[in-house]
């Protein structure tokens, strides 16, 4: 048998331009006429800026939806905590790092982007998919979202979704997640189901005592908040700095706002144990987090805080950016423009996450625990 003669094929070598797409990358910048040399340098860098701010997202709802997976779970052992807070973490910091991208588009002065802002009408960037999928994969609710004028922000998109293959692969991204959230695969969802299996003085759900168990911790810790309260009351009424009907009547609305946070009194009737187990879990996680078992889960609380952190900043500096930029005007799309962007840094979809600092006490004021061995490295509780 003659050996085949043909030449065995060169191995491939990759390069950087390659594994990266460069070429592909590079041409993607020509806007509508899909040709960047009719472009100012001033509409490259709207292009550039926005274009990286979609494959930041893209990286963000990666980390989103693992972590929620993970957290998701029926159980989530220990071990796996440092890895949804890392996943956590890193899209935290994607978008600080988008909070800084501002700095650049603030480089635009309002004549050099007036110069070709009416190419982009009525495109707008409320039509961004990546956005409105973050926030449905975080939870926030459609009484939450904003309004477009008088459109919801989904209908928006899904009315603009048989026009091209690129709308309906974005219809496609929001329809999955929507699919999501209405099987409780939300980040908020998932944390709240989390933080109810918190074992609460070493008492965990399904154990025969552990409603009487949450309720003698939540009742106890009001209790303390109270006798707090009245304390702070009496040393400001001796300052004499405020009439006394005033501070009595803070410090009542105070405490009243407390209870019916811990006893989850503003839940609907069938989510009112969960939520009130939930928010006991926040807050024993909270108050006791210097013990050692509780180290990971007070850091992945931190850290989804500052995940919301984060957003809201997004939110509040690309307001400011376009106000410094275009003034109050129209958006693009028909919107209020800076009005619209100011109102979506009201949400908090984390809400029960933030509330709970206004409740918080000094360590030393905290009812002792009866069970604070079980909080111990030598004895590790199960986290259901």
């Amino acid at each position: 048998m003659q050996p085949d003669p043909t030449p065995a094929p060169a191995p491939v070598v990759p390069t950087y331009w390659d594994y990266l797409q460069i070429d592909t990358l590079l041409g993607l910048q020509g806007g509508l006429a899909g040709d960047e040399s009719g472009l100012s340098a001033d509409e490259l860098l709207f292009i550039i800026v926005h274009q990286s701010y979609e494959l930041w997202f893209k990286q963000v709802l990666r980390e989103l939806k693992e972590a929620t997976a993970l957290l998701g779970g029926a159980r989530l052992d220990e071990e796996k905590v440092p890895d949804v807070v890392h996943q956590l973490r890193r899209a935290a910091q994607v978008l600080r790092l988008a909070v800084e991208q501002f700095h650049v588009m603030e480089t635009l002065t309002p004549q050099d982007f007036l110069s070709f802002r009416d190419k982009l009408v009525p495109a707008s960037g409320f039509q961004s998919f990546q956005v409105r999928e973050l926030e449905l994969r975080l939870g926030l609710t459609a009484a939450q979202r904003e309004r477009y004028g008088e459109t919801d922000a989904l209908a928006h998109i899904k009315g603009l979704a048989d026009r091209s293959p690129a709308g309906a692969r974005a219809w496609a991204h929001i329809a999955a997640a929507q699919a999501d959230a209405a099987a409780g695969l939300t980040l908020r969802q998932v944390v709240e189901d989390w933080l109810a299996r918190t074992p609460i003085e070493g008492s965990t759900p399904g154990q025969p005592e552990d409603s009487a168990v949450v309720d003698h911790f939540i009742e106890g810790y009001l209790g303390a908040l109270d006798a707090w309260h009245g304390e702070q009351l009496r040393r400001l009424l001796s300052a004499q700095l405020t009439s006394a009907a005033e501070l009595e009547a803070r410090f009542s609305a105070a405490s009243a706002a407390a209870a019916r946070f811990l006893r989850a009194e503003d839940a609907p009737d069938d989510e009112r144990d969960h939520r009130k187990r939930a928010r006991a879990g926040l807050l024993f996680i909270e108050s006791h987090r210097d013990l050692p078992l509780l180290a990971w889960p007070r850091t992945l609380i931190d850290t989804v805080v500052e995940l919301e952190e984060q957003l809201v900043l997004f939110r509040h500096r690309h307001a400011r950016m376009v106000e410094r930029v275009i003034g109050r005007r129209v958006g693009t799309g028909g919107s209020s423009g800076v009005e619209y962007l100011d109102r979506t840094t009201h949400a908090r979809v984390f809400a029960d996450l933030w509330g709970v600092r206004t409740l918080l006490m000094p360590k030393d004021r905290v009812p002792a625990l009866s069970n604070e061995a079980f909080y111990a490295f030598s004895a590790p509780p199960p986290r259901g």
